[in-house]
């Protein structure tokens, strides 16, 4: 049998600290944001493990500095600009490592129980290299412009595009031709 629940107590408890205005705006924000850049960095990452952890990083990063983020004219754009640089920065590490250790883990089947069209789409996008992806989910299905996906991959807005394309183009040989 489970155990009861413990009440919580009326007084507040001296040693634990108080959760201030900011704070609560905080958890609004969070509440509100982290399903979809879960789910961005899910098909960025292509792993849900990774996007986790991504995410995680990203919103603690914006809390560090949330009496700033707050007063941003897009807050959820810094969290995005955030997220893709840290997913940018794990890429560069995780390269280096794949380059020093001369192996290739095997993919990450997070997406299995996907229904068919999903799972096709999922499968293609893990085929492209990271930036294309990135392009992809940020304009194709965050349907950030071009200009708004370069600030937050830290790139031309014609880089953005071109990668798009490319991605898109590759998608649909592999679409295609399955293999």
């Amino acid at each position: 049998m489970d155990a009861p629940l413990r009440s919580v107590p009326a007084e507040p408890d001296p040693g634990r600290s108080r959760v201030g205005a900011a704070d609560v705006a905080f958890e609004d924000f969070f509440r509100e944001t982290h399903v979809a850049l879960f789910r961005a960095l899910s098909l960025v990452t292509g792993s849900r493990h990774e996007a986790e952890d991504v995410m995680q990083v990203a919103f603690i990063k914006v809390f560090e500095r949330w009496d700033r983020v707050a007063a941003m004219e897009n807050p959820e754009g810094f969290l995005y600009r955030v997220a893709m640089n840290e997913f940018r920065s794990r890429y560069r590490r995780a390269k280096r490592a794949i380059r020093r250790a001369v192996a290739s883990a095997p993919p990450d089947e997070a997406f299995e129980e996907a229904i068919e069209d999903r799972d096709v789409v999922i499968r293609a996008l893990r085929e492209l290299v990271p930036r294309q992806r990135a392009a992809i989910v940020l304009t194709a299905l965050l349907e950030y412009s071009s200009e708004e996906a370069g600030e937050l991959l830290g790139i031309d807005a014609a880089t953005v595009r071109a990668l798009g394309s490319r991605g898109r183009a590759s998608m649909r040989k592999t679409v295609r031709d399955p293999t």
